[in-house]
């Protein structure tokens, strides 16, 4: 599935009748989505305008409203692209964003003792109407970051139901990937974000495009190939992108993984941890995405970092 994180859209809501009222504009945030690429190839939305009266003293039909459905997490912003209207933050929230104009008064309510064929009337009120802008900002318990080509997608398929593409080379992932990991029956998000290399807070990469969706995880699990000549620097590296874009990103509560421990002996590994661990107070663990005792070690570890 292609991904789009921000488009902008043009909402009516329906006119009022001579009678009925106009349907309005409603955004709904939905479970099973997790992209706002729909919206990229229709962007304008009109709800139906309110029927007018009929006879034997009928009033006119409402119009239906226009539900739009949107993922968990998407921005509402104004024309300016700056303004901040509404955020989804939990399934099944619901949004008006254009209101349908009231139906008018038909002749009918206008009739008295001396007049009973009055000519009489009002017209419907026009429905609101909007320039707006969608901005998708991911929602996970856990966001895994770390350089390019450290194993993440590996990592998510392993431990979730979430098929991502995995290859041996960098920016394989150019999208944030979603999975769910079950454990002692409770249930992590997870989110893959995409590699951040030297420069990502100013946007060398795949830059701010990304670190935006890391803002709303709970909590980060950092993964580092382990075969790196220097973990310290690759560590280092994605901390102070974290840092530059956001001190409060650099803050969150952090688990350190040591990946692709099935490629060295396990006394280096051990060398390695021991002389890692000076460097940072997050707790480390190593493991092979490739083994599962090691998989099933760390779906346990992450229950502890999704609250």
């Amino acid at each position: 599935m292609k991904f789009l994180d921000q488009v902008k859209i043009y909402i009516k809501a329906g006119n009022g009748g001579d009678g009925g009222n106009g349907g309005s504009i409603i955004l709904r945030a939905e479970r099973n989505l997790n992209t706002l690429i729909d919206y990229r190839y229709q962007q304008h939305h009109k709800a139906k305008r309110g029927d007018n009266g009929s006879g034997q003293n009928r009033t006119g039909k409402s119009g239906d409203n226009l539900i739009l459905k949107v993922p968990l997490g998407t921005q509402i912003f104004e024309e300016d692209n700056k303004t901040l209207i509404f955020d989804f933050v939990k399934i099944g929230e619901e949004f008006v964003a254009a209101n349908g104009g009231k139906g008018g008064l038909g002749n009918t309510r206008f009739k008295s003792s001396t007049n009973r064929s009055p000519r009489k009337f009002t017209k419907g009120a026009p429905g609101e109407e909007f320039t707006i802008w969608l901005q998708l900002k991911t929602i996970a318990d856990i966001g895994i970051i770390g350089l390019p080509n450290a194993g993440k997608s590996s990592l998510l398929a392993a431990i979730t139901n979430a098929n991502p593409k995995i290859a041996n080379y960098q920016f394989t992932t150019l999208n944030p990937n979603l999975g769910v990991a079950s454990y002692d029956n409770k249930e992590v998000n997870i989110a893959d974000i995409p590699g951040l290399i030297e420069g990502a807070h100013k946007g060398t990469g795949l830059g701010i495009k990304f670190l935006k969706h890391v803002e709303r995880c709970k909590s980060l699990l950092h993964m580092i190939d382990i075969t790196n000549e220097d973990i310290k620097k690759s560590y280092n590296q994605v901390k102070t992108e974290l840092k530059n874009y956001s001190q409060k990103l650099s803050k969150k509560k952090e688990l350190i993984v040591l990946n692709k421990i099935d490629l060295i002996d396990k006394k280096k590994v051990k060398d390695i941890v021991n002389n890692f661990s000076k460097n940072t107070k997050s707790e480390i663990i190593t493991i092979s995405t490739l083994e599962k005792k090691t998989v099933s070690k760390i779906k346990a570890k992450l229950i502890n970092y999704a609250s």
